[in-house]
């Protein structure tokens, strides 16, 4: 089958387009006919070898682990989905090898869910990784409650920008982070923007005399050491991007698959609580481009690369 892969890790360079072995289908996984996988920063991370230490590459590596596609073949002790069923996925395995940048992937059921019919495939690409992520850190790991105040560093990103979505829904008030050109985008998700850099502590103290109840971190270095200081006096913090925080008093947090989590993202998908916003789509020939791009750091949204009409 076509796909992209890597046989060492690198730059976007050592991407390329070619042919590798079709996935094997398990027992307890299906095979996913792949109409759009979504680009994360781990998927650069891991290219380049920083996971190497947890996640061991099996080269060559087709990168990963967002998708949306529809079943073509389920295993035999999957009773779940059904050949048609469209589906979305963080497939995630313990190595780096058979990831969703290709024609077809072999998903475990236990990082499936069925896509919102309110979505787009391109758009439904972008919820799993970025949407478990904002929805266990939120509930499992912070707590957020109806009425508090919520920090969210790096909100017109892709985890960001659902993470004020998903705060919001709570009944929580939202106070984001983001360059000037993504206040109003912040604005339109429900949360209340201010502006990275110097003063960021004193523009959040105006907003938030009495200091915010949770701190969501996805940007790590001087804006979660400045959210130390922002904290009330029962807040807490954690993040995804930084381990820091942890000697800071806070967690840190690595997304998992659960197929109950990502459902009802999906749920919340088709009642219009949790919109996906794709700044760019790329055809798989150009999943370098899409790497690059996001390794800038710079996204609103979601990067999507295209594979399948």
């Amino acid at each position: 089958m076509k796909a992209i892969s890597y046989a060492r890790y690198g730059g976007p360079e050592v991407l390329e387009l070619g042919e590798v072995d079709d996935p094997k289908v398990g027992p307890d996984a299906v095979l996913v006919k792949v109409r759009a996988a979504a680009v994360n920063p781990v998927d650069w991370k891991c290219r380049e070898g920083y996971l190497d230490a947890v996640l061991p590459a099996v080269f060559p590596v087709v990168p990963g682990w967002d998708v949306s596609g529809v079943v073509v073949q389920p295993g035999p002790a999957v009773p779940e989905f059904s050949v048609g069923d469209e589906v979305i996925g963080y497939v995630r395995a313990d190595v780096l090898s058979g990831g969703t940048f290709a024609e077809y992937v072999a998903a475990p059921v236990r990082t499936l869910a069925r896509k919102p019919g309110s979505m787009s495939f391109e758009e439904a690409a972008g919820l799993p990784l970025a949407g478990l992520t904002a929805l266990q850190m939120l509930d499992r790991v912070l707590g957020v409650k109806r009425g508090e105040t919520v920090l969210v560093h790096a909100a017109a990103g892709g985890v960001g920008s659902i993470a004020v979505q998903l705060a919001v829904h709570l009944g929580a008030r939202v106070v984001g982070t983001a360059s000037e050109r993504n206040h109003d985008f912040v604005r339109g998700l429900g949360g209340e923007p201010v502006s990275y850099g110097e003063g960021l502590a004193e523009r959040v103290r105006e907003l938030a005399p009495g200091g915010v109840d949770a701190v969501f971190d996805s940007v790590g270095g001087e804006a979660l050491r400045a959210s130390v200081n922002l904290l009330a006096p029962e807040g807490r913090m954690a993040s995804i991007a930084d381990p820091e925080v942890v000697s800071l008093g806070g967690r840190y947090w690595f997304v998992r698959p659960d197929p109950q989590d990502l459902q009802h993202l999906s749920d919340l998908a088709d009642q219009g609580v949790v919109t996906i916003h794709v700044s760019e789509t790329f055809p798989l020939e150009r999943a370098a481009d899409a790497h690059r791009l996001n390794q800038e750091g710079r996204t609103r949204g979601k990067i999507v690369v295209r594979v399948s009409e």
